[in-house]
Order: C-alpha cells, then structure tokens, then sequence
C-alpha cells in the first residue's frame, strides 16, 4: 500500500482511489494500475512521512496501512498527500484527510492489543511455541517485537490464519512469511496436560456471582475465541496425560 502513495508521486499521478486487489471495483471508464510491493519504496514513504511530520504520524500511517478497511489505501494516500504539504498534522482531527486515518490507525491499535491479550502460545515437540490468531487487521508485524522481547532466545511462531501471514522469530531476529497454512508438528508431551492446568485455573478463578457474559465479549470478542484455549469446551486427549 506505502508503495502505491511512493509510485503516485513519482509518476505525478493523483489517483481517486488507492486498493488492494481483493477490494478492486473499477468505475466505469476509470483505468487501473497495478503496483507491486516493494518494502525498501514503502520504506522511504514511512522515513518521509516521519522526517517532515513526525513520528506518532509515521506510526498512524503504518498502523492504518495495515487495516481491513477496503478504503484504508486512499485514507493513507490523502492523509500522506495533505501531511507531506503541512507538516505536523496529526492534532487536526476536524481535517477530512486527518480524522479517517486517525480513526482506522486507532483501530489497528486496538486489535493490536487484543493480540498481546489474547494470543496463546502452544509448545510443539520441536521445541519451537506456535500461535494461531484471526485478527481483524494484519497486526503480526506490529506484535512481533513486543513477543520477541519476551521469548528472549526461544523461537516462536505466530499465524495469521486471516491475512495468510506468519511472522517467524528463531531465537535472534524475526521476520514475516506469506502463507496460507502453516502445518506444525505434533505438540510436546505435556501441552495437553499444561492447557486443561490452565482451562481448570480459568474456570475455577472465575466468581460466578459477577458472571457477565456480554461484558466478557465486549473485551474478548467471540471471533477470537477459537484459538484461546480457556474458552475451549474441553481439551481433548488432556485426560490421557494425566
């Protein structure tokens, strides 16, 4: 998408709309481009946008590039465009070009969020901690850091099951894969055991005159609720480790 607003200014073009292709509905007479990724392009956008307006608005563009929004590619090109010409625009929420990416850069970070929360982490056989997540914008590379920091040396996995997107941390450094599945091996020994020890402490901890279900969806939304293994009816083959 940040290659997209990089080639508008480079051809001197304006475009009415920037899109990924899924959400590509050509009007009638209007013509289309076709732009390929390319990261160090996207890359110098973000370096722009930082250097002349900031670095909380450097973070929105990338946060709002990131978005499910089918509008979320012209929301970036109209904000860079506008920002590029004034500078520090970011408090300038009553601005057209402002507030949508504010709006869709909130909301990413919010998913975001969710995902630090949420994600649950399984050990495989190989060593290697793995986690699926449907998130409703493509997060994984802003909660790579924050995860690797913590796993410190040891090597994780997180899918992205919605976007096709793994990121991949080995111990030192990450970085992102494009797939559409990702097929681990077979759980360590004892992981079965380890998440009904965590589904029996989650229920057990729970005060049931406070019980609160569409509270409860509010903060963990019920989307999310597949890969978090405490909402899980039950642990299947969890009794055969005991």
């Amino acid at each position: 998408m940040l290659t997209a607003v990089f080639k508008a200014y480079e051809l001197r073009e304006d475009p009415l709309d920037v899109v990924r292709e899924a959400h590509l509905q050509p009007r009638l007479g209007q013509s289309v481009r076709v732009i390929d990724t390319d990261v160090q392009l996207a890359l110098r956008v973000q370096q722009g946008v930082r250097r002349v307006c900031g670095r909380a608005a450097a973070d929105a563009v990338v946060s709002a590039s990131l978005s499910d929004d089918p509008a979320a590619g012209t929301v970036v090109y109209r904000f860079v465009r506008h920002a590029m010409r004034n500078g520090r625009v970011m408090n300038d929420l009553a601005h057209p070009a402002v507030a949508p990416l504010d709006r869709l850069a909130r909301a990413v970070g919010n998913e975001r969020h969710r995902m630090l929360q949420f994600l649950r982490f399984e050990h495989l056989d190989n060593g290697v901690w793995f986690a699926r997540c449907n998130p409703n914008a493509a997060v994984v590379p802003l909660v790579m850091d924050w995860f690797s920091g913590r796993f410190n040396t040891q090597p994780f996995i997180i899918f992205d099951e919605a976007h096709g997107m793994a990121g991949v941390y080995e111990g030192r450094e990450w970085h992102l894969v494009r797939s559409n599945e990702v097929t681990p091996p077979g759980r360590a020994s004892d992981e079965r055991l380890m998440q009904a020890a965590w589904k029996r402490f989650y229920d057990v901890v729970a005060v049931e005159a406070r019980y609160n279900p569409e509270l409860r969806r509010q903060f963990m939304p019920k989307r999310l609720w597949k890969n978090i293994v405490e909402m899980h009816e039950r642990i299947p083959g969890a009794e055969l480790s005991r």
